[in-house]
């Protein structure tokens, strides 16, 4: 029976056409390598390889051979690699909530990060508030997730802050304030708000509510609205104003202006993290990743 290990020694051979190199990147000396390909062909029957003083080149059967070859080997290593996997618990289901602002840039490049790295494992993705977030960790419905500090009721939680920046104002263009970099908070206390529902994000509505009061006044609030997108719309429809995680600002939306808040209650932070009730193998993975790559990207953005 033909080892894995003549099927390897084969694909180089048939992949440099040169016994010399072939050794080279098999790391042994030649005469071997030159046995172990007699000693296939012997197996098999016929020959693989054309050769007179230096090989040639395949024949019909080392083409095929060499494909089913290479399968072989790649379907080894593959099976090799799950089991490895599994041995440290890195296999099976990682389910993963978060924020709509977090699906803009950090949580795609996570996941496509982590997919490459360990293709066993399978995702489930479910688009959730902070505070749906905490409550499916607290029952065990998910595993981690992207969520907004601070949070409410997570007695038990662990939480490991991956971005730190401030929120901007959202203005309608065309806005009186809109013609400057920055905007003194109290300036807006006469203008209507439009802000995410204090039961679904307690944490981002009691941080704008807090730095209003900072700045001498209660904001008029004239709507709400829970995803980002929304609340960008109505802003841009002239309905209000609204302060919104700084990663809304890179993509281009139409009719709205945005702007550094300066003055009293301000900078209003902004904090996105990883959150989670027990650390695993997978979760530990996931965090490193998302760790690194969120570290990356705040050192490009000070370098800037």
């Amino acid at each position: 029976m033909i080892e894995l290990r003549q099927f390897r020694q084969f694909i180089a051979v048939a992949e440099e056409l040169n016994f010399r190199r072939a050794a080279q990147r098999l790391h042994m000396a030649q005469p071997p390598l030159t046995a172990a390909i007699k000693k296939i062909e012997k197996e098999l029957g016929t020959t693989l390889i054309e050769r007179t003083n230096r090989v040639a080149r395949l024949t019909k059967a080392g083409r095929i051979f060499l494909e089913g070859a290479q399968r072989t080997v790649a379907q080894a290593d593959r099976t090799l690699g799950a089991a490895k996997l599994a041995g440290t618990g890195l296999t099976g289901l990682l389910r993963i909530s978060f924020v709509p602002s977090a699906a803009h840039d950090l949580l795609p490049r996570t996941l496509r990060t982590f997919r490459e790295k360990y293709t066993g494992i399978d995702l489930d993705l479910n688009e959730a508030t902070t505070a749906q977030q905490v409550a499916a960790l607290m029952e065990d419905r998910t595993d981690i997730g992207f969520a907004m500090p601070p949070l409410h009721n997570a007695e038990g939680l662990a939480i490991d802050i991956l971005i730190r920046d401030q929120l901007l104002l959202a203005l309608p263009e065309g806005h009186p304030q809109g013609q400057r970099d920055t905007v003194q908070l109290k300036k807006l206390a006469d203008e209507a708000w439009i802000l995410v529902p204090a039961q679904q994000a307690p944490g981002l509505h009691g941080r704008v509510l807090t730095a209003c009061a900072q700045a001498g006044f209660i904001p008029r609030v004239s709507q709400e609205a829970l995803q980002m997108d929304t609340i960008l719309s109505f802003v841009a429809s002239g309905i209000g104003v609204s302060m919104v995680p700084p990663s809304q600002a890179g993509l281009g939306r139409r009719g709205v202006s945005f702007h550094r808040l300066t003055g009293l209650g301000t900078p209003v932070n902004y904090e996105l993290a990883l959150i989670y009730r027990r650390l695993s193998p997978l979760t530990d993975a996931f965090i490193q990743i998302a760790t690194a790559l969120a570290h990356s990207n705040a050192r490009k953005g000070s370098a800037c």
